[in-house]
């Protein structure tokens, strides 16, 4: 049986010891790097989800605009429908961006200044689809950029 030298020992000690070290600071890093993609992945989700229900309730809420405007429909035209649909709109905005937020807000401004015009008033009509519209583009904007 070969003796090893102190300093030998002290060594071989010493590089496992380096060892361990670097070994635990990759785990670290690795659960580190592995939570934070996992957050960005659940983000980028959560987005995504918001973003297809909001340009599904956009959609609707030209469609009830439509309705009323140009069909005369109260039914399929209602303004509660509509209110229903700004909301969740605006509810939902909040998940995208702050810049789809301030456009949703426009969109609940301008619908509360003038559903009650929607039936007669084709400027108001113009209005109300250029702010659905301006939701629409920055909803499929962020979308775009969603890796």
């Amino acid at each position: 049986m070969k003796k090893l030298s102190l300093q030998t020992l002290q060594n071989k000690i010493i590089t496992y010891q380096v060892i361990v070290v670097i070994s635990f600071v990759f785990g670290v890093v690795g659960f580190v790097y592995n939570n934070w993609r996992y957050e960005h992945n659940e983000s980028n989700n959560n987005i995504r989800i918001a973003s297809f229900q909001i340009l599904q309730e956009l959609s609707s809420l030209e469609q009830i605009i439509y309705a009323n405007h140009y069909d005369h429909d109260t039914i399929k035209g209602s303004p509660r429908d509509g209110w229903v649909k700004v909301g969740l709109i605006g509810d939902l905005s909040l998940f995208i961006s702050p810049e789809c937020e301030e456009a949703a807000e426009e969109l609940r401004r301008v619908w509360t200044e003038n559903w009650h015009q929607i039936d007669k008033d084709q400027k108001v009509i113009n209005r109300l689809i250029e702010k659905i519209d301006k939701v629409k583009r920055i909803t499929r904007d962020v979308l775009k950029v969603l890796y």
